[in-house]
């Protein structure tokens, strides 16, 4: 397959060509790591992903560019604790900040997206190494920081069937996996304390947002009832934990 329909293929599995909204909603675990301790299941965590699909031709990709797709969307996302599965609103003495990324947009231009054939189902597998000038240097929150450069790893994997990848359809039914390595969240207040965290997660493309679970668009509506749906303009830059952190200013 060219690269083009490698990445036709993704955009109906992740979104939909038509421009219709997708609604993402995913559970799982986050887990501590550090050396010398053991491993522990910090937080239950469970998000959504609310995102529309944009064509981009080649003259608006700049020079050089190649036509591609814009997905424009937010995200929010929830710590629970790890038993009762409640969102947290403090973690030792901590107030818990949730995750409200808005946007979470991308842009996607022709690639060779990794692509397995399962019998009867395709996954498409995303690698994403991530490593910038932190938003938070130390110097400026030696309790929230612990590196003056961000580096994070993010592995998703989306799976949809064989037989309706085959078809015409702009949005195919999909599940999904994703896995995050990162430094420990600022609010957690570990400074430059060796370890991380761990995000394991998997999830579903809903039929629409209000099969997303009650609860969780029950906190949604009262506290950002804009993440419910989809942007409707492209903006940038996208908001990250770390930069929404830094915007709520001194704790």
């Amino acid at each position: 397959m060219t690269p083009e329909e490698l990445l036709r293929d993704l955009a109906r599995t992740r979104v939909s060509l038509d421009g219709e909204e997708v609604t993402y909603w995913w559970s799982g675990d986050v887990h501590s790591w550090a050396p010398g301790e053991p491993y522990r299941r910090l937080f239950g965590f469970e998000g959504v992903n609310v995102a529309r699909l944009e064509a981009e031709h080649a003259e608006d990709a700049g020079a050089g560019g190649a036509g591609g797709y814009r997905m424009l969307s937010r995200e929010a996302a929830f710590y629970l604790d790890p038993g009762t599965r409640e969102i947290l609103e403090t973690w030792q003495d901590k107030t818990v900040v949730h995750v409200w990324n808005d946007p979470a947009n991308q842009r996607w231009r022709p690639f060779p997206v990794p692509r397995t054939d399962l019998g009867d189902q395709v996954c498409f597998s995303l690698e994403v190494p991530l490593s910038y000038p932190s938003p938070l240097p130390v110097a400026d929150y030696p309790l929230n920081s612990a590196d003056d450069t961000y580096r994070a790893l993010e592995l998703f994997q989306f799976f949809t069937p064989a037989a309706a990848l085959a078809g015409d359809a702009p949005s195919v039914p999909a599940t999904m996996s994703w896995t995050r390595q990162s430094p420990w969240l600022p609010w957690m207040e570990q400074g430059q304390r060796p370890g991380g965290l761990t995000f394991h997660c998997r999830g579903v493309k809903l039929g629409s947002y209000a099969e997303v679970p009650e609860r969780t668009r029950a906190y949604i509506a009262a506290h950002h009832p804009e993440f419910a749906r989809a942007p409707e303009k492209w903006t940038e830059p996208n908001e990250t934990s770390w930069t929404y952190f830094r915007k709520l200013g001194p704790r």
